[in-house]
């Protein structure tokens, strides 16, 4: 595979549908191509402001760059179980009741996602009466981040729980393997300590 398959985490690989790796792969490049696109524009924002001749555009186009990452990296997280702490505590358990924990979990994020696309949708309507200055992009255009965030944050919730109960939640982790210090790698090459 290319080197964006190292993207999707093979952690929790008995809760995935393989059929949705590339989705993650996407929007894990989404997500770096967001936090480029942000830090990039703060950096100019700053340098043409301190030379005395602001672009008042990037403001728009760094809390752009910020509401879709943060959004879709919600999204993302979902998928590969690294949002919610909650899963320390079903960790723990075994048997009926961490089906019954990782369960309750699961609705209550796909809960939490219905109502982001519901209310998000609605507040999606509603911007296109307000307008980002100087600009003048309807503020819709933000907005459009929620729904979209909760749509995808319901599907890996789905996901989860129908591999769940299918297969079980609570699966040993892969050992992984030890790496080597640097003193060892260097004794490997031939190199010296």
């Amino acid at each position: 595979m290319n080197g964006t398959r190292r993207l999707v985490l093979e952690r929790q690989r008995h809760l995935k549908w393989p059929a949705l790796d590339r989705l993650e792969q996407f929007l894990m490049v989404v997500c770096g191509v967001t936090l480029l696109g942000f830090s990039t524009s703060v950096i100019c924002d700053i340098v043409t402001r301190t030379i005395g001749h602001p672009w008042l555009w990037l403001q728009e186009v760094t809390s752009t760059f910020f509401i879709y990452g943060i959004f879709i990296g919600a999204a993302v997280a979902t998928r590969r179980s690294d949002h919610l702490c909650l899963t320390a505590v079903s960790d723990s358990l075994h048997g009926s009741a961490r089906l019954a924990v990782e369960t309750v979990i699961r609705l209550v994020v796909l809960a939490v996602a219905v109502w982001m696309i519901c209310f998000g949708y609605v507040n999606f309507v509603r911007g296109f009466g307000s307008f980002r200055m100087p600009s003048m992009t309807p503020i819709a255009s933000l907005y459009a981040a929620i729904p979209l965030s909760g749509g995808l944050i319901a599907l890996f919730a789905l996901e989860q729980l129908v591999n769940g109960w299918r297969n079980g939640f609570d699966h040993p982790e892969e050992p992984v393997e030890p790496q080597a210090d640097v003193p060892e790698l260097i004794e490997r090459a031939g190199g010296a300590p």
